[in-house]
């Protein structure tokens, strides 16, 4: 098996655990104090479970917070974002089903 993509930004990194055809699963790591961008993308449905730390997740602009073992499911054109607002490295895995899968399906709303 091929060592995973590690991807590092200065809000923290995001890890491919696996992919296969329609799916794709990622470690999400966001440093305290970070964001990721408002986003939106039309043809795949994200599920979130944290596991370690607190998140703020904005959906459709209604906030829930999150603690490690929350769950969220993000559907097609939800407009989302996740902020961690606690005080160490929050992280989560995320499961991407639908197709296409592609970073490039992405729409910033920032």
């Amino acid at each position: 098996m091929p060592p995973p993509d590690v991807r590092r930004f200065p809000w923290g990194e995001v890890v491919t655990l696996d992919e296969g055809c329609g799916y794709r699963v990622k470690r999400v790591t966001v440093e305290p104090g970070h964001r990721l961008e408002y986003r939106v993308h039309a043809t795949r449905t994200e599920h979130w479970v944290v596991v370690r730390g607190t998140a703020l997740v904005t959906l459709d602009r209604i906030p829930f917070t999150l603690k490690a073992g929350g769950t969220i499911a993000i559907p097609p054109g939800g407009a989302h974002r996740v902020e961690n607002i606690g005080s160490g490295p929050m992280v989560f895995v995320e499961v991407q089903t639908g197709e296409p899968i592609g970073e490039d399906a992405i729409v910033s709303l920032d």
